[in-house]
């Protein structure tokens, strides 16, 4: 066998673990065929898997769904083959050097750096929110314990503002008001007897921006269904949370209001921080050639940029599933033709495209019911609360985990 070359994956995340299993599953038995051996390094600031879809029902109670349920070792996901093809690096990209084509990462179990050569490398770092409690921001175990002082503290709180009006606001208002107020009965509007003040700040106009106007109208009605208000136009500057734990929150129109919890649910913000300024576009995310998916060309060959640390995504399932074929196939395209030998080392053909949709599509559950749409066909509450509100789609951490969701071979592509 010849020299071994290092396909380098940072972040575990779905997208992060979607194009791993599709290496080690559909693109390295080709390299293999033309002796070209391949190692697959995974890097990850955390040893688990967090499946942070189902975190706005694990923050409100461990009886509706234990944070246990929500994380899965990363590297059992690998078992099934061979140990020495793959690696997985807990650690934290620290930088990353174009030039060389190195990667810097910062071990998890405080041994110091470790610099990481590539040949190939995907970028899936992804997004964090806020709180711990809804992404990773350090290894698992902080935002384990960040849903669990959570679960402590909502069961007897009488007053909660829930910060942000995307879904993951929205959804996580709804699971506090139907927890802590029950819902509306027949041809009321609100809960009878509500037990707390469930508030929800956007600083928009608007709920869930990518739904249309009147999805919006109708999930701030079933907001107000499980006792929870939404006020519209204002933002959370500050928070402080004093001795008794209770939370005060300075807002945008200058005023101050005190909850027993606070949960921030706005935003995301790219994790970015190893890449050059000069591939980031103003926000951070990673400047992406939209229809091929690989990195912008200064980037230097076979670098990609899987899922929403990438400035193509629009986020969510729908994005990704879509992202991880055309993915797949234009890295085994790249790293075939490379093995080929030929001089100019590039696929013969077209690349496979990416067409992201704009079409309106998304499913929120609130409470007991929800709304969404799928490219612009509304979508029943009910169905909504069965696809995903049920359960919050736990069922597919093992899939994700252990690649069966890229199970079939998507990389063959014909024009």
């Amino acid at each position: 066998m010849s020299e071994t070359h290092n396909f380098v994956v940072l972040g575990g995340s779905g997208a992060g673990l979607g194009v791993a299993h599709s290496f080690l599953k559909h693109i390295k038995p080709e390299l293999d065929k033309l002796g070209k051996a391949y190692h697959l390094y995974v890097v990850d600031r955390s040893s688990h898997f967090f499946w942070s879809t189902g975190s706005p029902r694990s923050v409100v109670s461990a009886t509706l769904l234990p944070a246990d349920e929500l994380f899965t070792p990363i590297a059992d996901g690998f078992k099934s083959y061979d140990s020495e093809s793959y690696t997985f690096v807990h650690g934290t990209a620290e930088s990353w050097d174009v030039e060389g084509r190195v990667v810097t990462i910062r071990l998890s179990d405080g041994r110091g750096v470790q610099t990481l050569p590539y040949y190939a490398l995907v970028l899936a770092t992804g997004v964090r929110t806020p709180s711990p409690a809804t992404s990773i921001h350090d290894d698992y175990a902080t935002s384990k314990a960040s849903i669990e002082d959570l679960n402590r503290k909502i069961p007897s709180a009488t007053s909660v503002i829930v910060a942000g009006g995307g879904p993951t606001g929205v959804e996580t208002a709804g699971e506090v008001g139907h927890f802590l107020n029950g819902s509306a009965g027949w041809f009321r509007s609100r809960p009878s007897n509500p037990k707390a003040k469930v508030t929800l700040v956007t600083k928009g106009d608007k709920l869930l921006p990518v739904l249309s106007e009147a999805r919006a109208i109708e999930a701030e009605t079933l907001l107000n269904r499980v006792g929870v208000d939404v006020v519209y136009g204002v933002s959370v500057v500050s928070s402080v949370t004093d001795a008794d734990g209770k939370t005060t929150v300075s807002l945008s129109n200058g005023e101050e209001w005190t909850a027993d919890v606070y949960i921030p649910a706005w935003g995301t913000t790219p994790n970015s921080e190893y890449a050059p300024a000069h591939l980031k576009n103003d926000q951070g995310y990673i400047k992406t050639n939209g229809t091929t998916l690989r990195a912008d060309a200064a980037a230097g060959p076979r670098v990609y940029v899987a899922g929403d640390v990438g400035d193509y995504s629009r986020g969510g399932f729908h994005s990704l599933y879509t992202a991880l074929p055309v993915l797949a196939t234009n890295i085994k395209r790249d790293l075939l033709a490379a093995a080929s030998g030929r001089p100019d080392a590039k696929p013969e053909g077209p690349d496979r495209p990416f067409t992201g949709s704009t079409a309106e599509t998304q499913a929120v559950p609130i409470g007991p019911s929800g709304v969404g749409a799928v490219n612009g066909w509304r979508l029943p509450g009910f169905l909504v609360w069965l696809a995903k509100g049920r359960n919050y789609m736990i069922g597919n951490i093992p899939m994700t985990v252990n690649g069966d969701m890229v199970r079939r071979d998507n990389t063959v592509w014909k024009q």
